[in-house]
């Protein structure tokens, strides 16, 4: 039975509480998103994936093994993927419990544009803010 309360007490547990614990993304809108991608290259080193992303990664301080990445790209002004927000750009935050989260958010009376989508590299879901904001939630597989 001791054996047993020491081995609990020593496991370490996995914060499951429904929040945002980064940025997974800055998307905005550009005239001419190639040429932006190219002067980012070419001045500020960017490297360019070949889905016209760049991504830049960092360690969890919690879980120094993981790392997280952040995906940057321009879009072309107007593209349809930031609707029905009328603004320049969208941020993507990874979240932990999605599937919690938008429990929380429909409570809280949150306009929740799709249903979460599975992917190999995670879920999403999308949501408006209180300014009109169409905000991305990913949770990492």
């Amino acid at each position: 039975m001791e054996d047993k309360k020491n081995h609990s007490e020593n496991s370490v547990s996995r914060d499951v509480t429904p929040k945002v614990t980064g940025i997974g993304g800055i998307f905005f809108f550009s005239d001419n998103p190639q040429e932006t991608k190219d002067w980012y290259a070419k001045n500020l080193g960017f490297e360019i994936s070949e889905w016209g992303t760049s991504v830049f990664e960092s360690r969890n301080i919690e879980r120094p093994e993981e790392i997280n990445t952040l995906q940057w790209s321009p879009f072309k002004k107007g593209d349809a993927y930031f609707s029905p927000s009328k603004k320049d750009f969208m941020i993507n935050y990874r979240v932990q419990n999605i599937e919690g989260l938008v429990n929380q958010l429909k409570e809280n009376g949150v306009t929740i544009l799709d249903d979460i989508a599975t992917y190999d590299y995670g879920k999403f879901v999308h949501i408006m803010d209180a300014e009109g904001n169409k905000i991305e939630l990913w949770e990492p597989a």
